[in-house]
């Protein structure tokens, strides 16, 4: 992974933290409107974290991909990824 770790990770821990969070508030009987808050939270969260494993991917595996002269794989790895977010 060429992403910075320490920016992924630190990422990924607050979203855990946010997850916990809600586990409580469920467990709590909280509002409805309030566990659903949190929870978007949390996606908006995560699709960061993906954006920040994402470019790191375009910049360094893509790119020097790119200039071998071999990108078909690369290309078709990324029509696969595009075609789960539009399911």
């Amino acid at each position: 992974m060429k992403a910075d770790k320490t920016e992924v990770l630190l990422l990924l821990k607050t979203a855990k933290g946010h997850i916990e969070g809600i586990m409580r508030m469920v467990e709590d009987d909280r509002y409805c409107m309030d566990i659903s808050n949190q929870i978007f939270a949390v996606e908006a969260l995560m699709r960061k974290t993906n954006n920040v494993v994402l470019k790191a991917h375009l910049l360094s595996c893509v790119r020097d991909t790119a200039k071998n002269g071999d990108v078909d794989k690369k290309i078709d790895e990324l029509v696969s990824l595009f075609n789960t977010l539009t399911k």
